[in-house]
């Protein structure tokens, strides 16, 4: 495994940046714009299938065609999007944000923040549990895409029934082409997709009313009365049911998710202003139609508008589910960066893609990644409705593990009392386990899909978490203190020739020595005569000023030629290592560097599998399997490959 020093994560330690200035009312509008055409896509496009599944007579555990059962459906799905979204996600978690970012990752760092000290061992689980939360995200990164453009596609079949074999091809080269357009950045993508957003919530809205006009006793199921009675009085139908209402509050993990791209007013305006209301409409009215003619159950959706309307509609939710796939797709970006970050993937390629939000970003590994994944499950299900029973467990896990996170820090970061917590969660959390159980039941079904991918996520994690912490342990036993090392170099304990020239060693921190200087030293006996140890930050904000872009240090002796030098990025700007050291002043550099002929070292560790007992050998095949993902620091530090050497050694596992 290369794990090459110098190579500061593009999204490093929050914090230390001056804040950035708060958005005009010009900014705030296109903010929110832009949040409808990335956040929103995914729940807001659910009522295309959720009531339409509900009561699909092929379920295996079918609900009655009943007025009672009706009101009782959607009396259920609109609270549940109340409890779910609108309280435990808009209200609740979206408070909890890590320096602006969300999902469940955010979480995790919040809880190892705070967890510290007593209550340690609870916060570890918690954030192990959290972990295999953001690895159910990851199945639903997946299915989702499929899923969305699939049921929007198969309307074509409503139009016209001979179009059903143009359903798969059009549907893969739909996703082609979005996956494609990722590199152009969120932001350029939701300025796009924003104004299409807008004009589906408005359309579904206006149909739902027009459908509620039909039968406006429909309204009687916004009283939560209707939910309860369904629930109590029909639990064994009620209960199962929930594995396709559940359908309703798909997309409230990205919508979490993605609150660094957008912030989170945003996404609280867009959503209780015009998503949540699009949608109470759009089911509301479906309701309605069914209880005018329960023949309409098959399509309720695309059967709200008239005939002359429903071949732009299908369109128009084409055009919304491909959105929806770009809600879960930035949600991922977010998740494998914080993972990343946390120490849970290695260093990945990540493409900042704005100037003014720092969540913005694009990992290209991940959207690669995604594309396989999602034209596979495509060409494998072949239709939304064999997908539909894969769905839930992925969202409802998620879901679950979101809200236990939530309340630990409420209690730990704000002090919450104790009461308000376990009142709080008694009641969210009953809804949500709710949910769970109902969508395990449909394990056989095609749930296990979701289990199977998370399950693989969760690992490859942990075998990182837990190779990295072997690695990290022996490169600190390796490198030692550079001080002392600069030291012994002085006083001659280290058999040392000073040759003409510079050297520029790349450092993970100022403190520790590279492990390619004492390799150069302990090996070949050669020191330069001017040394330069560098060491790289990158600061959550777009561009750091030049004069306080450079720290210079001569560690003790100022005559010696050897001099460590930290330097400060923002996440906007490309760190250009010999750039910016030929901004120094030779006055603070102990001498002239000469650095078009400088030479520039990486340090690494290569890791080979060997006898220790330090991690069962299939994960040791694993974690140095996945080391190979980590992005390559010399073309990341634009450092001249004819002149750059990387030195280091060797560890077993």
């Amino acid at each position: 495994m290369s794990d090459q020093q110098g190579s500061a994560a593009p999204d490093g330690p929050p914090g230390r940046a001056r804040p950035v200035p708060k958005p005009t009312g010009t900014a705030r509008l296109a903010l929110a714009v832009g949040a409808l055409g990335v956040v929103f896509g995914d729940i807001g496009t659910s009522p295309i299938y959720t009531l339409q599944t509900v009561f699909d007579p092929t379920d295996p555990h079918p609900v009655p065609l009943t007025t009672g059962d009706v009101y009782g459906v959607v009396s259920l799905v609109f609270w549940s999007v109340t409890v779910i979204v609108t309280v435990t996600y808009v209200l609740l978690a979206m408070r909890a944000d890590n320096d602006g970012e969300g999902g469940i990752m955010a979480l995790i760092t919040l809880v190892r923040r705070w967890g510290a000290g007593p209550g340690r061992r609870a916060a570890m689980l918690l954030a192990g549990l959290g972990i295999f939360g953001a690895s159910l995200f990851v199945g639903d990164s997946m299915i989702t895409p499929a899923i969305s453009v699939l049921s929007a596609v198969e309307g074509l079949k409503v139009v016209e029934p001979s179009l059903g074999e143009l359903v798969v091809p059009v549907t893969a080269v739909i996703i082609l082409v979005l996956f494609l357009v990722q590199r152009r950045g969120t932001g350029a993508v939701g300025r796009v997709f924003g104004p299409v957003m807008i004009a589906w919530f408005v359309a579904i809205g206006t149909l739902g009313l027009v459908g509620i006009t039909r039968r406006p006793e429909i309204l009687r199921a916004l009283s939560p009365t209707y939910a309860v009675g369904f629930l109590v009085g029909h639990f064994g139908v009620a209960f199962f049911s929930l594995a396709a209402v559940v359908l309703a509050v798909t997309g409230a993990e990205a919508l979490y998710a993605d609150m660094g791209h957008f912030g989170r007013p945003a996404i609280t305006r867009s959503w209780l202003f015009l998503v949540f209301p699009a949608c109470l409409a759009s089911y509301m009215g479906q309701g309605a139609l069914i209880l005018a003619d329960p023949h309409n159950v098959h399509s309720p959706f695309f059967l709200l508008a008239p005939g002359w309307g429903r071949l732009p509609l299908v369109l128009l939710a084409t055009a919304a589910t491909v959105i929806a796939a770009q809600a879960v797709i930035t949600g991922a970006y977010s998740v494998a960066a914080q993972a990343a970050r946390l120490g849970y993937l290695p260093r990945l390629r990540v493409a900042h893609t704005s100037a003014q939000r720092f969540g913005q970003i694009y990992v290209p590994w991940v959207n690669w990644l995604l594309l396989v994944s999602v034209l596979t499950l495509v060409f494998a299900f072949r239709s939304s409705a064999a997908l539909a029973f894969a769905y839930g467990v992925a969202v409802t896990g998620t879901i679950t593990i979101t809200t236990l996170l939530f309340f630990y820090i409420a209690r730990k970061r704000w002090r919450t009392p104790v009461w308000l917590i376990a009142a709080g969660a008694s009641v969210l959390l009953v809804v949500d386990l709710l949910f769970l159980a109902a969508n395990l039941t449909k394990l056989t079904h095609g749930a296990w899909l979701p289990l199977l991918i998370a399950v693989s996520a969760f690992t490859v994690m942990v075998t990182w978490q837990r190779g990295r912490a072997v690695v990290t342990a022996e490169r600190q036993r390796r490198e030692g203190s550079l001080r002392t090392f600069v030291e012994q170099v002085r006083r001659h304990r280290l058999p040392t020739v000073r040759v003409p020239g510079t050297a520029v060693f790349l450092n993970r921190g100022a403190r520790a020595t590279p492990l390619a200087m004492r390799a150069n030293v302990e090996y070949n006996h050669v020191l330069h005569e001017h040394v330069v140890i560098l060491s790289l930050t990158t600061e959550p904000t777009p561009r750091v000023p030049a004069a306080e872009r450079i720290a210079v240090a001569d560690l003790g002796y100022d005559d010696d030629g050897i001099i460590q030098v930290t330097a400060r990025f923002g996440y906007m700007e490309a760190p250009d290592v010999p750039a910016v050291l030929a901004t120094l002043d030779p006055a603070r550099t102990e001498g002239w560097l000469e650095l078009d002929r400088a030479t520039y070292f990486l340090s690494k560790m290569e890791i080979r599998r060997g006898p220790a007992p330090t991690m069962a050998p299939w994960r040791k095949r694993l974690f140095i399997a996945t080391s190979h993902l980590t992005a390559d620091a010399a073309e990341h530090f634009k450092l001249p490959r004819e002149r750059t050497v990387i030195l280091g050694s060797q560890v077993e596992l």
